[in-house]
């Protein structure tokens, strides 16, 4: 079997790639190890930037995220027992942030891509990307028993941080940068109403909370735990009362709690990958980057390093000009770059830390206080919340 472009990984950013580059007029195939139903069952983030509603519109998957979808022009930020309001669609000129769930992204990509009658192959045992550093790259693999081979111009890692891409290139070719913190988040999905119509991000003496959505009739709630904690160790009702402690009055009589369908523990880490291509290997999403969830900028950050290499694969195939190609690392790393520091920022802002001091628990209140009394400070967090342009 031959294609232009081999895409390995169907998550969200292997399948909007798959679909970028059909809607450009480029053949391509999709590698995925785990079942299609594996894929759907990863609950992720629920924050969309701007430029990923554009380029999923782009993509043809924009329908039922427009229907259902859940437009949001703010944010609140509370501390000091109060809540207070970053205007996001005051401060920007007009952008705004959409809440739908990954899961929900990641269905509309793959019903889109079944529709046009596009190539996935999923359950592939024994990934290998080969050739990648010469001029006839191959992806082999195992499905149902027998060794296939997948010709190809060019291989796309969107196969996530613990894929094969990343992992096939020379250690001595890659150079990684990480920073771990010494927490986590405790995550529960409950079939409950949210408790504000905007997220709130709570900033308190017994660690941070977030209150998020991803409907009207579905929310999602987060607390910072150590990281020795262990899901098990957390009942609903426990998790519950924790959550109310860590709310303003009237958020905490205006919560409604309901048995969870999925609770779990997330580690926070920054992790970058430099560079993002490898010959005629080119890594995107979390196969290249990790962020913290704090900025909401996981899946965003993968749909712009999409948006970047479809539009440089059409450059290629359209014009004969591999100035995209050559150029993708730089243009995508300068924008991970930016996210990197703004959900550090973010995290170091809104989270206790276990060795933090008196000091640095005045400094947060301080630096809190200016955001939200300073319009250059709330400018700032809602430029970089809605998402920096795609350039």
């Amino acid at each position: 079997m031959r294609t232009q472009v081999a895409i390995i990984g169907a998550g969200p950013a292997g399948l909007l790639l798959g679909q970028l580059l059909y809607r450009a007029g480029i053949d391509n195939v999709i590698i995925e190890q785990r079942s299609a139903d594996y894929v759907l069952g990863r609950i992720r983030a629920g924050v969309l930037e701007q430029v990923t509603v554009d380029l999923l519109e782009q993509a043809g998957a924009d329908a039922r995220m427009r229907a259902e979808g859940l437009p949001h022009d703010g944010i609140e930020l509370l501390f000091g027992g109060q809540r207070h309001r970053i205007d996001l669609h005051g401060l920007t000129g007009g952008k705004r942030v959409m809440v739908y769930g990954q899961t929900e992204v990641t269905r509309d990509l793959m019903e889109v891509r079944a529709a046009e009658g596009l190539t996935t192959v999923y359950e592939a045992a024994n990934v290998q990307p080969v050739g990648f550093d010469g001029d006839s790259p191959v992806v082999r693999y195992e499905k149902d028993g027998q060794v296939h081979e997948l010709q190809c111009d060019f291989i796309a890692g969107c196969d996530g941080f613990h894929g094969i891409c990343r992992a096939s290139v020379p250690q001595d070719k890659v150079r990684t940068f990480e920073k771990v913190y010494p927490f986590g988040w405790l995550g529960l999905l409950s079939d409950t109403p949210p408790v504000s119509h905007e997220l709130i991000y709570a900033q308190t003496e017994r660690g941070f909370a977030l209150c998020s959505q991803r409907s009207a009739t579905r929310s999602r709630y987060y607390l910072q735990v150590p990281l020795t904690e262990k899901v098990e160790d957390w009942s609903d009702e426990a998790f519950w009362n924790e959550l109310r402690l860590r709310l303003d009055p009237e958020a905490r009589e205006r919560l409604v709690t309901g048995p969870s369908l999925e609770k779990s523990i997330a580690p926070l880490r920054s992790f970058v990958t430099e560079p993002m291509r490898f010959g005629r290997l080119f890594l995107a999403g979390d196969a290249a980057h990790i962020v913290p969830p704090t900025g909401a900028k996981g899946l965003n950050l993968a749909a712009s390093d999409v948006g970047y290499l479809s539009s440089a694969f059409a450059q290629y195939y359209r014009d004969k000009a591999p100035e995209g190609i050559d150029g993708y690392s730089e243009q995508c790393l300068r924008r991970v770059w930016k996210a990197e520091r703004f959900s550090w920022w973010m995290t170091s802002l809104m989270h206790r830390f276990p060795d933090a001091g008196g000091f640095d628990t005045k400094v947060q209140e301080a630096e809190l206080d200016y955001i939200v009394n300073s319009r250059a400070g709330s400018t700032s967090l809602a430029e970089n919340y809605v998402g920096l342009p795609l350039v």
